[in-house]
């Protein structure tokens, strides 16, 4: 069994007055799934986030639909990969250590802590 890594585009869809909003609330999603081969890991990936659409009416009685766009990027984490790794991207940047400042955001304002100071 492979490990393999996914990022999945869902977005939510706001149906106001008999039209679709255009400007949409989106989120990518990072999921890992094993499989034997990229071909099963793309079908087992799909399914996925076909399973996790769902509707539901916000405060304004709108119907909101949140849909599977579909799947943005899938990798192989193969040896290269430690265990706890999830996903990784190889870029290129000009001198990111001295520039780490302007590259990262403060600590305070990671997810984790946004969300916990809620």
């Amino acid at each position: 069994m492979q490990r393999y890594a996914a990022k999945l585009l869902f977005q939510y869809r706001v149906h106001i007055d008999g039209e679709d909003n255009k400007r949409r609330t989106c989120e990518e999603r990072i999921i890992n799934i094993g499989a034997e081969d990229p071909e099963v890991a793309l079908k087992k990936v799909k399914s996925y986030g076909k399973s996790e659409q769902h509707n539901y009416r916000n405060s304004d009685g709108n119907k909101v639909y949140f849909e599977f766009v579909g799947v943005m990027d899938m990798m192989h984490l193969g040896n290269e990969a430690e265990k706890e790794e999830v996903w990784y991207e190889i870029k290129e940047y000009l001198t990111p250590k001295e520039r780490k400042e302007k590259l990262l955001p403060k600590e305070k304002d990671l997810h984790a802590f946004r969300e916990f100071n809620l």
